[in-house]
Parts: C-alpha cells; sequence; structure tokens
C-alpha cells in the first residue's frame, strides 16, 4: 500500500458516521504544562496514546474540555480531557452528558488508582468513587455511580505519612513512565473493547 493508499484508508477510518454521540470518554487530570507526566494525570496520558493509536487529535474546546468528535470500532465517540482540574472533573462531564443525552452507562472514565502499582489496570463497570476527588465530582454532579472506569496504577505512597497531594502531583521516573505507556496501551484495547459491548472480556483479560 503506497502512501496515498494509506492516507485515504486513514481518513476513511475517521470518517464520522451520521448519527448521535454514542458514548463519552473521559479521561481525568490536571491542564498545564507543570503537570504533564504527573500521577494524577495517568487519564490524560492515556487519551493522548488513544489519539496515537487511533490518529485523532484532542484539540477542540467545549464543554469545560478539550475533545475531538472520533471513531473508535465504529462507534461515534466524544473524547474529552477535562480542563476543569481534576476536583471538578464532574462539571465538564456532566455538561457533555447533558447536551448529548448520554446515559451514564455510555460513560468511560479514565483515572490514576494509588492502590495499584505502575503497569496495573482494573476495568470495573460500576462503583462508589472510592476516594478519589475527581470520580467524587463526576457521581455528585451526574447522579449516578453506574458507569464504567479503567484505573491505571500509579504506584502507592512511598510511606503512610506522605502527603497525598504531593504523591499524586509528583512526576512518574522514567522507568514508571514506561510502564505507564504500557498500561494506557492497554488501557486503549480495554476502551475498544468496551466500545464494542465487550466489558466483560476486557475485565477478565486486563483486571489486576
Amino acid at each position: 500500500m503506497n502512501i496515498f493508499e494509506k492516507l485515504k484508508e486513514l481518513s476513511k477510518e475517521n470518517e464520522l458516521p451520521k448519527g448521535r454521540i454514542e458514548y463519552i470518554i473521559a479521561g481525568l487530570g490536571n491542564p498545564g504544562i507543570q503537570y504533564e507526566n504527573t500521577r494524577h494525570n495517568a487519564g490524560f496520558i492515556t487519551v493522548d496514546a488513544l489519539a496515537k493509536k487511533h490518529s485523532f487529535t484532542v484539540d477542540r474546546h467545549k464543554f469545560k474540555s478539550m475533545y475531538c468528535d472520533t471513531v473508535i470500532n465504529g462507534k461515534r465517540c466524544l473524547v474529552m480531557k477535562p480542563t476543569t482540574y481534576m476536583n471538578n472533573s464532574g462539571e465538564a462531564i456532566e455538561e457533555a452528558m447533558s447536551f448529548y443525552k448520554i446515559p451514564p452507562e455510555r460513560l468511560i472514565v479514565i483515572y490514576d488508582d494509588i492502590s495499584l502499582e505502575p503497569s496495573k489496570l482494573r476495568i470495573r463497570r460500576k462503583g462508589s468513587h472510592g476516594g478519589h476527588n475527581g470520580i467524587k465530582s463526576i457521581v455528585a454532579l451526574c447522579g449516578s455511580e453506574n458507569f464504567p472506569r479503567i484505573k491505571i496504577g500509579v504506584g502507592k505512597k512511598p510511606h503512610p505519612d506522605y502527603d497525598l497531594a504531593d504523591w499524586v502531583l509528583s512526576k512518574f521516573s522514567d522507568s514508571e513512565m514506561k510502564l505507564i505507556s504500557e498500561a494506557a496501551d492497554k488501557a486503549c484495547e480495554c476502551i475498544g473493547l468496551i466500545v464494542s459491548g465487550k466489558i466483560d472480556e476486557a475485565m477478565n483479560r486486563f483486571n489486576s
């Protein structure tokens, strides 16, 4: 296949189908260069990996987010990186859900989990916020815990007295970043399975 044929295939793959947005995919994090590659930005890192895998760019601004309207496994998806800062993530997501009338079951949220080691994933069909402020905001404003989520392991605090805010805002080491990149790639596979109605397969294959 020559370069022109390849570009044509990529263009076809990303053509928007007629009809409404079917899924919202939201990676959580904090905007700004100072927060790049920090533990709390595991969701943003995953969205960037998803964009690279499916050849789209998250470069438009609406719903208090950077976003892209794209196609993943034949499903029209709104992919979001909220710009509200982590603790107010629900403001962005609720606005998009209300606009497109998306039920909680078709919202997929990707975020950091300090109870899992880097490279580990945990996929859940629904669940409580577990003390995570971003998820707490989403649950409060969207009024439901019944949304699929992909947790990216970022490692536990070095010792119990270590300040949690300092820990989640700390940057990954080079060796950790390699593991996080691998986890993000696995999470992209999970997203493809979930939008295809195969969340059980995603959980069976990737849950740590």
